[in-house]
């Protein structure tokens, strides 16, 4: 049964628009991270990995931002890239020196750009 629904949530994910997508991404990053937070003691070891996996999302995202035929204005490309190289940075200090409630910034970033994502989609 539970590989049936894992099944699922794959093929509904795969349907979805892009911008919903990427929106469902880095709400489950934002989730994940959070979780790890709320109960620091038993999931700690699990940080590393889901900022790992939080830095790839971002990885791939700018990339496709920064790309020249993507149709976005110079100016929001610039404040991703920006927004992305801090990501870099916050997660590479986090690294070094997990402690529990600091990834509170990138919680928050990942769940802004995700509403803003959301309703992009949402006028198109």
């Amino acid at each position: 049964m539970h590989s049936a629904a894992k099944a699922y949530g794959a093929v509904s994910q795969a349907s979805l628009p892009p911008r919903e997508l990427e929106a469902h991404v880095l709400m489950k990053s934002a989730a994940q991270l959070q979780a790890i937070n709320e109960n620091w003691d038993a999931r700690k070891h699990e940080f590393e990995t889901a900022l790992l996996q939080n830095r790839k999302i971002w990885t791939i995202l700018v990339s496709a931002v920064v790309e020249e035929s993507n149709p976005l204005p110079r100016p929001i490309k610039q404040n991703i890239a920006n927004l992305a190289i801090f990501i870099f940075k916050r997660t590479h200090e986090l690294m070094q020196d997990p402690v529990p409630g600091r990834s509170s910034i990138l919680i928050s970033i990942n769940r802004e750009i995700a509403a803003g994502l959301r309703a992009r989609a949402e006028a198109a």
